[in-house]
């Protein structure tokens, strides 16, 4: 059996475990642990035994998401002789590291999945005992065309908002108007008239007629729309422990 702690009650996590799972392909069955309500659909756990807390039994191998120590520092180390996986991405790490418990896990190997800060890095190589960037693949989906531009967030409503605004405000300082899409497991109230909704998933493959694409800065976003980073338009938000104005930032120097 192997355990996936998935912490955190977006979306994100779990479109990233999804990707993690396609691109290691492992033996067994999967348990995750998550509290995210996203979990409930079956398009994103579709084929997972989604539970809130850790199964008694021990497992022959967890894996580890985004948190070493678990969301609140909550993850001590595993029994001898489970396989422990962890999945890096960018932190906040001078606010993460406070949380850590007494004991935190060890981790037999540790896939980075995006530059990390130095600290961050540092600390993963001590309690590692092996270290290597890995490439995600992606499972199959189809591609979402429709014709202007598409905005793309998860939520929370106010940020998906938001997205819509920056949106609007960048095709009036164009002087365009472009037929707008929004994708969003839910139409927010207040959402402006002439705007299209869609609960699609996944949604990172834009169609042929996709001019625009607007999203936050979370990992999955800069990463899926690496492809068309031309056409790509993201607004940072902030959050506790994420960094998505750094991420971002690299994004922009990198294009």
């Amino acid at each position: 059996m192997i355990v996936c702690y998935a912490a955190g009650d977006g979306l994100g996590h779990l479109t990233r475990l999804r990707s993690v799972l396609h691109t290691l392909r492992p033996d067994g069955p999967v348990t995750v642990v998550t509290d995210s309500p996203f979990a409930a659909d079956p398009r994103v756990a579709g084929g997972w035994h989604v539970v809130e807390t850790a199964p008694a039994p021990a497992p022959d191998e967890v894996i580890v998401d985004a948190f070493p120590a678990g969301l609140k520092g909550d993850l001590t180390r595993f029994p001898p002789g489970t396989r422990v996986t962890h999945l890096a991405r960018l932190l906040r790490w001078d606010a993460y590291r406070p949380l850590f418990p007494a004991d935190p896990p060890r981790f037999d190997r540790t896939f980075v999945l995006e530059p990390l800060e130095p600290a961050h890095d540092a600390y993963l190589r001590e309690v590692s005992d092996e270290v290597s960037p890995l490439v995600l693949i992606d499972p199959p989906s189809e591609p979402i065309d429709v014709d202007g531009w598409l905005i793309v967030h998860s939520g929370p409503d106010l940020e998906t908002l938001e997205l819509v605004a920056y949106a609007q405000d960048m095709a009036a300082a164009e002087r365009v108007c472009p037929p707008m899409t929004l994708v969003s497991p839910r139409r927010p109230k207040g959402l402006p008239p002439g705007i299209t909704h869609l609960d699609v998933y996944p949604a990172y493959t834009p169609g042929p007629n996709v001019e625009r694409i607007i999203t936050a800065a979370g990992f999955n976003a800069v990463r899926q729309y690496a492809p068309w980073r031309g056409r790509h338009r993201m607004l940072p938000f902030p959050r506790s422990l994420d960094d998505q104005f750094a991420r971002a930032a690299r994004a922009k120097r990198e294009a």
